[in-house]
């Protein structure tokens, strides 16, 4: 059961997860100790997955967004294997979803510029079957959150 100080810490360290204890402790108003045991807490009950350093992908030459739009024709586990190996072997493939509706997958990815997207195409195609892929090229981010709200945890 989390209470307003713990929900309060995940979102400090939602926003910079290299915040010092000290710091955290003094916006939540609790001593530097009794802050750092609640945070063991959280990441021992799996509140805190892990922690990461987001990357600048303009500096890392990947300015690029693509979402392909997937659907397929097949459904059995063997394929389904298949896909999930050879999406998880393209790095430029951050994230995939499975949909409900008239699709079945979203692929989001991210690139040098639009013109590598038919690389990416031709090493995912060459790996697995699939009925029908439709890109989009992103031109604008509006919102990019990193972190999800904490109010809807009891």
């Amino acid at each position: 059961m989390l209470d307003d100080r713990d929900r309060r810490i995940l979102d400090l360290l939602q926003a910079n997860a290299e915040m010092a204890v000290n710091d955290i402790a003094d916006v939540v108003a609790l001593s530097a100790s009794a802050c750092s045991r609640r945070i063991t807490r959280l990441r021992e009950e799996g509140y805190i997955a892990r922690s990461v350093a987001l990357l600048d992908r303009k500096k890392m030459g990947l300015p690029t967004t693509v979402f392909v739009i997937v659907r397929t024709g097949k459904h059995e586990a063997g394929w389904l294997d298949q896909f999930h190996a050879a999406v998880s072997a393209i790095p430029e493939i951050v994230e995939v979803h499975r949909l409900t509706g008239n699709f079945d997958y979203i692929l989001k990815l991210v690139l040098p510029n639009v013109e590598h997207y038919d690389v990416i195409y031709r090493r995912l195609v060459g790996r697995i079957e699939l009925f029908d892929m439709s890109a989009y090229i992103s031109m604008e981010t509006v919102k990019l959150a990193t972190g999800v709200p904490t109010n809807y945890v009891d």
